[in-house]
């Protein structure tokens, strides 16, 4: 046989694999922003912390996406409801910077000769979400003093109300981020940031509904 029409035959399952490779990486370097972050099914053994925090997750608005978005730290939380709630928050705050990062991005690209009401509303959810990072901040700072609080009823108290005020007002400022594209016309900009939004703001949702559910049961 000729070498030379061999040798393309030899090297085509090696071309194919190559191929194959980069194609894998391609994909893997814009993932969907909904399954971000949140653990595949059944990658860990269901324990006793997962049923925790499959029953905990029973009092939010989203219970399937919280508990999905929370398993993966059972092990840090070991069935303790302020661990979770702690946990919660820190998920909620790390898509609510992701999220206001990307609206930077997209409103630096925008034209604002072609619509100027789409670069409004992306400059103001830039801003809403980066009020929501801050309270969301203070609402982790105050979870995390907690057990510097002893058994003051009235410390608690407090600290709880802080972190109730501030997660309902990032909550509204998440909001208030999709609302202003109401007066927007559909496009594929207006879909994609809404769409993102409506996902911080089920994680959100849920961070406070733990928080609240917490909160009662420690001050009854």
């Amino acid at each position: 046989m000729n070498k030379n029409t061999s040798r393309p035959l030899f090297l085509l399952p090696f071309l194919l694999f190559l191929f194959s490779l980069r194609l894998i990486s391609a994909l893997n370097l814009n993932p969907m922003p909904s399954f971000d972050f949140i653990p595949s099914p059944g990658s860990q053994p269901l324990t006793n912390d997962s049923d925790f925090i499959r029953s905990s997750c029973n009092s939010t608005l989203y219970p399937d996406l919280c508990y999905a978005s929370l398993e993966g730290y059972s092990s840090s939380v070991r069935e303790d409801p302020a661990q979770l709630a702690r946990v919660a928050i820190g998920v909620s705050l790390k898509k609510a910077k992701a999220m206001a990062s990307y609206v930077a991005n997209v409103s630096r690209e925008a034209d604002y000769s072609s619509d100027p009401r789409v670069c409004s509303a992306l400059h103001d959810c830039h801003s809403n979400f980066g009020d929501a990072v801050e309270e969301i901040q203070g609402s982790l700072k105050q979870m995390r003093h907690l057990g510097a609080a002893g058994s003051s009823k009235e410390t608690l108290r407090f600290l709880m109300s802080n972190v109730q005020t501030w997660m309902s007002a990032a909550l509204t400022d998440q909001e208030t981020c999709t609302d202003g594209f109401d007066d927007v016309a559909d496009g594929p900009v207006k879909a994609d940031v809404v769409d993102r939004a409506a996902y911080v703001k089920k994680l959100t949702s849920n961070a406070l509904a733990l928080v609240n559910s917490y909160a009662e049961k420690e001050m009854s």
